[in-house]
């Protein structure tokens, strides 16, 4: 099912949500109506988990946050964390989020691909923090989750230098799990949805859960897998390997 709203194209899936920034009159720049409609998507995926595709219109993933209403925030704004408390949300969600990026992700664009799980890219793909420019910090997430992504060196390159992360450097550096043509990206883009829809959703969900606690955590290794081999998904997917294996 297929939706327009009034900054995203969003199409609803089985096994998959696909929501397309749609504001080609300002290089699909976030602005408080579009974080109202990702807050959408995201509680209808928290009310049923399935994996996420976030992607741009056009040859650009996402330039900024609106400049012009970034000006006319204040200390209030800032504090309630208009823009973080959405990627926040977002990489929270239970179910894998992938950003195909194409094009410039620029500030809270970026920033936007950063809280996803894994991004793919085209070559002309290039990745940017210009908020000190403007008199800001990148302040919804880039600091500190961009460091976690690339490490500290490349990190404050890009936050203090003001250096760019193309699609060369941003797959040398980790940041991208590949760099594909922009005619293909979406079809690998789903390609790697459809491995996900092939695994289970229980151990999908469980693994981003560990994966994402702080530190290392054995026993919750160890009780999440006791979950997964009590389930009935888990004996059905190994009774058909060793099928197939006796073949």
């Amino acid at each position: 099912m297929s939706e327009r709203l009034q900054t995203l194209d969003v199409d609803r899936g089985e096994d998959r949500v696909v929501v397309e920034l749609h504001r080609p009159e300002a290089r699909n720049a976030i602005n408080g109506r579009m974080i109202e409609e990702l807050h959408q998507v995201c509680a209808e995926i928290e009310s049923a988990p399935r994996p996420l595709l976030l992607t741009g219109h056009g040859t650009v993933f996402a330039g900024g946050a609106d400049i012009a209403e970034l000006r006319a925030r204040g200390r209030e704004e800032a504090l309630a964390g208009i823009n973080s408390r959405l990627f926040e949300r977002l990489h929270r969600l239970r179910a894998p989020t992938v950003a195909a990026v194409d094009g410039f992700a620029l500030g809270g664009g970026a920033e936007l691909a950063y809280a996803c799980d894994i991004r793919i890219a085209t070559p002309t793909a290039v990745f940017a923090q210009p908020e000190p420019g403007l008199g800001i910090i990148a302040g919804a997430g880039a600091c500190w989750r961009l460091r976690e992504l690339v490490g500290v060196s490349v990190a404050k390159q890009v936050l203090l230098g003001g250096y760019q992360l193309d699609a060369d450097a941003a797959l040398r550096h980790g940041l991208v799990a590949e760099v594909v043509s922009s005619e293909g990206l979406r079809e690998r883009a789903h390609a790697l949805l459809d491995r996900m829809a092939g695994s289970s959703p229980q151990a999908l969900r469980l693994t981003k859960a560990v994966v994402d606690a702080d530190g290392p955590h054995p026993l919750a290794d160890d009780l999440t897998q006791a979950v997964l081999f009590e389930s009935a998904d888990k004996h059905e997917r190994m009774s058909r390997f060793l099928e197939r294996n006796k073949r």
